[in-house]
């Protein structure tokens, strides 16, 4: 294949029309039409000696899959900010740039995270069931009372770009914003919000808490945190479900402990521990807070300005 024709990348998760065309414009890309696993990954590469792959979940690169690699390799880019479905350190240890996207979720993430806390507050997931099944019954001035929003003090773990933005939302709804994080922010950053550098001593003044930090191994969500929170506090998780220890969020919302909590990230997904669906004071949602055509497309745009960078000799625009 004369080399202006060559594919130069590989897509292995199903992308947006518009990403699909511009990477096919651009890159001469080989995209697929459904999320490839990463056996493939490895396999197509190997045939076709691809510089560039962009990869999601599904077709996650961890330390065997990244060494059985072909040298040809030089990047593997992420459309999404996470990057737990790969093994980044070996990568760059094989030389190869790793990116993500991590501007690109951020406002829908945010605008996300607060429908969660107004859902969750609100009863909007017992409201509409209501309505689906007819109403029927007027409610007199004592029943399915939710939670005021405003007035209310919100607690923000991690306070990067998704945390500051949902800072921002809700001091629009004229909550009172604090939050925790491993250093504190500058003062024009905080605008406002009030720091505490220890999440244990943050925990009690939270009546609605959320979670904007990185997934990791052990979950920062266990009976003892949730145990801090006021009672009729309301939990929202739109970062990662392996923050939270599942049994300990069902013994607080079943226990009265807590009023409510929004869900859109779980431990074992696709497949939640169906306790949660039997619960009114949840509002559940199928992780879908990145989910509109602005920011699906710009995901997939991003990691394309990322390969472009990197396969003419600049450095990533958002390297890992």
């Amino acid at each position: 294949m004369p080399e202006n024709n060559r594919t130069r990348l590989l897509i292995a998760r199903k992308v947006p029309a518009a990403v699909a065309k511009r990477a096919e414009t651009e890159f001469h890309a080989f995209v697929t039409d459904a999320d490839m696993d990463s056996q493939s990954v490895v396999e197509f590469c190997k045939q076709h000696d691809v510089p560039a792959v962009l990869i999601g979940k599904k077709s996650g690169l961890q330390a065997e899959h990244i060494a059985a690699l072909p040298a040809s390799v030089k990047i593997i880019a992420n459309a999404s900010a996470g990057v737990d479905h790969m093994d980044v350190a070996f990568a760059k240890a094989r030389g190869i740039v790793v990116t993500n996207a991590p501007d690109a979720l951020t406002e829908c993430t945010a605008d996300f995270s607060m429908l969660l806390v107004l859902a969750a507050c609100r009863r909007a997931s017992e409201y509409e069931r209501i309505m689906r099944q007819g109403w029927g019954k007027s409610f007199g001035m004592t029943e399915m009372l939710g939670m005021r929003v405003n007035g209310k003090t919100l607690g923000i773990v991690g306070f990067g770009r998704i945390g500051r933005a949902v800072a921002r939302r809700a001091q629009g709804f004229g909550m009172r914003v604090i939050y925790t994080d491993i250093q504190r922010a500058a003062p024009e950053v905080e605008n406002g919000a009030t720091f505490y550098s220890s999440f244990e001593d943050m925990l009690p003044h939270c009546q609605v808490l959320t979670l904007h930090v990185p997934g990791g191994g052990v979950p920062l969500m266990t009976k003892k945190e949730f145990g801090l929170l006021p009672k009729g506090a309301v939990f929202v998780n739109a970062a990662r479900g392996g923050l939270v220890d599942e049994d300990a969020l069902y013994e607080a919302l079943t226990s009265g402990h807590l009023f409510g909590a929004g869900l859109d990230v779980y431990r074992n997904e696709p497949n939640v521990d169906p306790r949660f669906a039997g619960l009114d004071n949840v509002f559940l949602t199928p992780h879908m807070a990145s989910a509109t055509v602005e920011t699906r497309d710009q995901m997939g745009f991003t990691a394309l300005d990322n390969v472009a960078a990197v396969l003419d000799g600049r450095p990533a625009l958002n390297r890992v």
